[in-house]
């Protein structure tokens, strides 16, 4: 699957087919990131209203390659870059192709620059919630918009409205063009994918219903009801297992099997597999799947056969192969011990192709990485009702089938589990230690209202020792490594900049309440060169 346009060629063209093809449209929109912290949020705003939204690489991608594509709309979002300084990479020829274009803050700068209006540093910049106040003629962008709401702001540069040509669709105090429209361009100064933006959703669903024109839908409701039927066909009156880990994808497939076997009790159990999952996986299963009539919560503790089947394993490919034993062993016991026919999971077709298979040509794919779901010849029948999904349409079809969206929109996390947040081999102390400091991060992070704003984050036990001291005594402690990262999708990361107090409180935390901790840093690696999970 395609995570980054960086080219466009025929083998790029038929892969966008394809998962076109899979989200049953027909319809394209482009987002070109400019660096914004909220830039994955635009991706997940348009997904929530059913639409492809493919990004592209502004520095690579050209007006003559975005023709050949035919976007349906084109979004540009903020960054923290100037159009005077340190100008980001983009072909302002796209702004000329007709195609309807949104930019949002920096994205709004850039096509007002390029088409000869003044951009100037604010005379009194805006950062935070301000209030917006919408022109009396304003257009279809605002739309069912009141006159008056809040909108959130971070910006140094502003339009002016100077030139008459430019029609000016609403301000703040401190800000005269706070959204603006010319010709096929649209733009806005604050960020309408952020949830203190109060009609931002508004905005983009009217940029891509009414200003793009966009109608071909994932028609959600008809796969939902679609995969419940497939599903009841497939089970009759049988039992089925479900692999159960609390994330999006498998809570999906509960709610799949729940709808199918018409809620009856004890025809679903679902096992949750402690050894190598975070505090946080457990506590969402439990919240969430625990107390329900329709499915029987099981918790397997396998600890110890982790452990042992990860010995001497120290890279990360080995410790990947290793645990994927374990997860069959388990899944088939339980299986046996229900009288189940079935094991389900929530596996993507993304999983699918990135372990190597799921083309649609004769063409072989190579193996991304090995995902614990996928090809391990169970001795029963295996559902896996999402094997033609990417992850937005999934939640989709989780969302209208009444899953939490607590659930739906958790950061993602690796199928491998905390073995790839540990240097080396993957002991019993280690995976204890990376268990407690996840806890505390992720807590530590809801707590501060930041971990909506993070595409993932993690804490990694490392192999270095340091010296410390912890009361008179001069001690020798384990180093761990803490990270958090903006994202789009994944493909590309940009070191998130979290607060300092923030960092200092979570240290604090860490080093008292885990012994074995002698110190904690902070990783400032973008990706490239690096990559988003330590290994």
């Amino acid at each position: 699957m395609i995570t980054t346009l960086t080219t466009v060629t025929p083998d790029v063209l038929a892969e966008i087919q394809e998962e076109m093809a899979l989200r049953r449209t027909g319809e394209l929109f482009l987002l070109f990131p400019l660096g914004s912290q909220f830039d994955h949020l635009i991706v997940l705003g348009l997904s929530k209203l059913g639409l492809y939204c493919l990004v592209a690489d502004p520095a690579k991608i050209t007006a003559a390659q975005v023709r050949l594509l035919a976007p349906k709309g084109i979004i540009l979002s903020g960054g923290p870059a100037s159009v005077h300084v340190e100008v980001p990479s983009f072909d302002g020829a796209i702004f000329d192709l007709g195609i309807p274009v949104l930019g949002i803050c920096l994205g709004f700068q850039l096509w007002a620059h390029h088409a000869g209006f003044t951009v100037a540093p604010a005379e009194r910049r805006e950062f935070g919630v301000h209030v917006f106040t919408r022109s009396e003629d304003a257009s279809t962008l605002l739309a069912d918009v009141p006159q008056q709401s809040m909108v959130q702001q971070s910006h140094g540069d502003e339009v002016l409205d100077a030139d008459a040509e430019l029609h000016v669709l609403g301000s703040t105090n401190n800000t005269t063009v706070a959204a603006a429209h010319w010709r096929n361009l649209w733009g806005v100064q604050f960020h309408p994918e952020v949830s203190h933006t109060e009609y931002g959703a508004q905005v983009l669903e009217n940029f891509c219903r009414i200003i793009c024109g966009a109608q071909d839908y994932y028609p959600v409701e008809d796969e939902a009801e679609r995969k419940v039927g497939q599903l009841t066909d497939q089970i009759g009156a049988s039992r089925i297992l479900l692999a159960l880990s609390g994330g999006s994808d498998s809570s999906v497939v509960a709610y799949l099997l729940k709808h199918a076997v018409w809620e009856v009790p004890g025809r679903i159990r679902a096992v949750y597999i402690r050894g190598i999952d975070r505090p946080d996986d457990e506590a969402f299963v439990h919240q969430y799947f625990g107390n329900q009539s329709w499915l029987e919560l099981v918790v397997v503790d396998a600890s110890e056969q982790f452990v042992a089947a990860l010995a001497g394993q120290t890279t990360m490919k080995a410790k990947r192969v290793a645990m994927r034993g374990v997860y069959k062993q388990v899944l088939e016991d339980e299986a046996a011990r229900f009288g189940a026919s079935f094991i389900a999971q929530g596996t993507l077709y993304t999983d699918i192709s990135e372990s190597g298979g799921g083309h649609a040509a004769g063409a072989g794919k190579a193996q991304i990485k090995l995902h614990h779901n996928t090809g391990l010849g169970f001795s029963l029948a295996e559902l896996t009702p999402l094997d033609d999904n990417v992850k937005d349409t999934a939640r989709a079809i989780g969302k209208v089938l009444g899953v939490p969206e607590e659930l739906l929109y958790r950061h993602p996390f690796p199928g491998p589990g905390l073995v790839v947040r540990i240097d080396g081999e993957a002991t019993s102390d280690k995976l204890r230690i990376a268990r407690a400091a996840d806890g505390i991060y992720i807590a530590e992070l809801r707590h501060a209202g930041l971990y909506d704003t993070i595409w993932q984050a993690g804490a990694v036990v490392t192999n270095s020792m340091v010296t410390c001291t912890k009361g008179d005594d001069q001690v020798s402690g384990l180093e761990l490594c803490l990270w958090a990262v903006w994202s789009v999708n994944g493909f590309t990361a940009t070191w998130a900049e979290l607060p300092t107090e923030f960092l200092r409180r979570v240290s604090l935390r860490l080093t008292n309440e885990i012994p074995e901790l002698g110190v904690v840093t902070y990783r400032i690696s973008d990706k490239p060169p690096t990559t988003i999970e330590w290994g």
